[in-house]
């Protein structure tokens, strides 16, 4: 799998279910635009007729990440 920034390369994919050249995108809870960007992800997935359960799944996952960033430092993309 192919992150968009060198440094996360060392994420794995030990079952092998992404294909080596497949470019991910990873966002982290202290994204100060990451669960704005999850939520429109989800309403995106959404109309586009994924599933309940994984629109639910990332609709949780943004709501973490907001009250993660409460409790902890958000922070502006930059990279390293």
């Amino acid at each position: 799998m192919k992150h968009a920034r060198d440094d996360y390369n060392r994420i794995q994919d030990p079952e092998g279910k992404i294909p080596e050249a497949e470019p991910v995108f990873l966002i982290r809870g202290q994204d100060a635009a990451g669960p704005d960007t999850v939520l429109h992800w989800a309403n995106l997935a959404e109309s586009k007729g994924a599933c309940v359960d994984i629109v639910q799944s990332a609709r949780e996952q943004a709501c973490r990440m907001r009250d993660w960033q409460r409790l902890n430092a958000m922070k502006i993309p930059d990279m390293p």
